[in-house]
């Protein structure tokens, strides 16, 4: 994970979303629920920084979603080591 981002939906998009995370849960943990890979979201942000806070190694400031992509599926998707390629020297 790199982040989470909450903002930049509309109201029937976030309802859209959770009943889309809810049928494709495979596992929860506490607030945090595992989901099947099946729907691409673009994400926006101010910029990504190193933290160890993520499994990742990397977080997002100030993140928003930008759009549900339908247009995109999994093999579209940037990878962590293209994330990793963002951060500032």
């Amino acid at each position: 994970m790199i982040g989470k981002a909450y903002s930049g939906l509309t109201d029937s998009e976030i309802e859209e979303l959770t009943e889309h995370f809810q049928r494709h849960t495979l596992r929860k943990e506490r607030r945090k629920h595992h989901v099947e890979p099946n729907l691409i979201l673009e994400i926006a942000f101010d910029s990504i920084h190193l933290s160890p806070r993520h499994s990742s190694g990397l977080a997002l400031r100030f993140p928003r979603i930008k759009s549900i992509r339908r247009d995109k599926n999994l093999a579209d998707i940037d990878t962590l080591q293209s994330s990793k390629a963002l951060l500032p020297p």
